[in-house]
């Protein structure tokens, strides 16, 4: 189902897994740099400092690999981005051609799994920042406040997921700019408790754990998004600057957690007991180093920015669900999703004694294979000279077929390689993974927590796909496109 095109941003978008008909495309590839830095601009990318240094690493170090990894990882977020413009569907729904209709609901499921987990991570930090800034204050921090700031973030998260596309690029446009400001203002009231002699003491780690540091943080930011990517992009005009798109999504999305994580690393590094706070409650441990006449404003930047994620998750997740083949309307789907996101906050905020280990086990278990997939559908996308033949993508007696067994091949084969590689030794529940790292030292040894797996995973699935796909997108493509989609041609225009 479709709608017209409105100028008003509280309309509830209809438009799910469909292709975007070109009286709806809109927009230029600068307006993503909104939704992407809002999503990422959440002061949790400071307790990224805490986390990276939990590789023991220096400083130096921590800044390097932090930086490159945020950096790479949403380039490939800007790369799947092309995607969206180039078929105006969801990133899910464009999977189909490298996964045959319905082999794709295996990606999907990924996909789903992945994003209502980030979202539900989002909801919960926002309602320990709650709890704990109302304790700083003096206020009642108890579990009725706790019930309270998660019906308040949940309606608000669900509530943009729910009325779509324009709302959620709006209400982004609004976050950065409010939290951007804010933000600033946090890194001024906690400058002067940066102690450079002790971060510049922090000794160096060796190659294992620089790069187990870098995978880490390319899975928490950019690798955490790739399967959304084209999502946002979908609606732009074909003539638009594929160049632009690429850009405008990276930048939106690294800019912010790059500044916050060299702010987190000096505040980290100035204090031990701050770093082992933030592993127990991330935002809360942030908001007790400030005056108390900062605090609420300080609630009000977290939240913000832990929405900005959130709204982006979980209208990605409904999409997700959607492709995987439940057959619901696109804000039904949100709505679902959102259930779900408040069930896990009930166990991340009442039941769980600790965040940051339950956190780093689910970054790494589905970073493994979402960046299998990953790896395949930028592949393909490699592959591609032609637009997407829309009307195919939900045919499976289309050219894309019912089931590419290769690529679903590649992305079982990616993620059991690469779950052999990684480990989660203070998650109970993951310790059979790392099963292949014997011949490196095995699950106690210097690589143990390097997370090589993830990469693995990438080159499996991108190499395998080069190699095995090229004929398969070749005769793809060898059938020409109708009239109808002939608009979908992927040629960068002529300036």
């Amino acid at each position: 189902m479709t709608q017209p095109a409105t100028e008003s941003a509280l309309n509830v978008e209809h438009n799910g897994i469909n292709t975007v008909p070109d009286a709806e495309h809109k927009g230029q590839p600068r307006e993503l740099f909104w939704p992407w830095f809002a999503a990422n601009i959440s002061v949790l990318g400071i307790a990224y400092g805490a986390y990276l240094l939990n590789f023991k690493v220096s400083f130096w170090q921590a800044a390097i690999v932090g930086v490159l990894g945020i950096l790479v990882s949403f380039l490939l977020c800007g790369l799947v981005a092309l995607s969206g413009k180039r078929g105006h569907a969801p990133t899910m729904t464009l999977s189909r051609a490298a996964f045959g209709v319905n082999g794709n609901r295996l990606p999907s499921l990924i996909s789903w799994l992945l994003t209502v987990g980030w979202e539900t991570v989002l909801c919960s930090l926002a309602v320990l920042a709650t709890s704990t800034v109302f304790k700083e204050l003096g206020w009642s921090d108890g579990n009725a406040t706790k019930v309270i700031a998660m019906v308040v973030v949940a309606a608000l998260i669900v509530g943009g997921g729910v009325i779509g596309f324009d709302f959620v690029m709006k209400l982004q446009q609004w976050i950065t700019i409010i939290t951007a400001v804010l933000t600033i203002v946090y890194v001024i009231l906690v400058v002067d408790q940066i102690d450079w002699a002790t971060v510049s003491a922090i000794p160096a780690g060796g190659a294992p754990q620089v790069i187990g540091g870098a995978i880490f943080m390319a899975t928490g930011f950019g690798l955490g998004w790739v399967n959304a990517a084209g999502d946002y992009s979908r609606y732009l005009p074909s003539s638009a600057s594929s160049k632009g798109v690429v850009g405008w999504t990276t930048l939106g999305g690294a800019l912010g957690p790059v500044i916050l994580l060299l702010i987190g690393l000096l505040l980290v590094g100035s204090s031990q007991d701050l770093g082992q706070a933030i592993n127990n409650d991330p935002i809360g441990a942030l908001a007790s180093v400030l005056p108390n006449w900062f605090l609420l404003i300080f609630l009000v930047v977290a939240i913000l920015g832990l929405i900005g994620g959130a709204v982006l998750d979980i209208y990605s997740s409904g999409l997700a669900l959607m492709s995987i083949g439940v057959k619901v309307p696109r804000p039904v789907a949100a709505g679902i999703d959102g259930t779900i996101m408040i069930l896990g906050t009930i166990y991340f905020v009442f039941i769980a004694d600790n965040f940051f280990f339950p956190f780093q086990g689910f970054l790494i278990t589905l970073g493994v294979p979402i960046s299998a997939w990953c790896g395949v559908f930028l592949a393909d996308l490699l592959l591609r000279r032609q637009g997407y033949a829309s009307r195919e993508l939900f045919d499976p007696n289309g050219r894309y077929g019912n089931v590419n067994w290769v690529s679903v091949a590649l992305v079982v084969v990616g993620t059991a390689v690469g779950w052999g590689l990684v480990t989660n030794t203070y998650a109970g529940w993951l310790q059979w993974q790392g099963y292949l790292l014997g011949p490196i030292g095995g699950k106690s040894g210097d690589w143990a927590g390097a997370n090589l797996g993830v990469v693995a995973a990438l080159l499996i699935g991108f190499v395998g796909y080069l190699l095995l796909g090229r004929r398969r997108v070749q005769e793809q493509e060898a059938i020409p496109l109708d009239e109808s989609e002939a608009n979908l041609d992927i040629e960068e225009p002529t300036p």
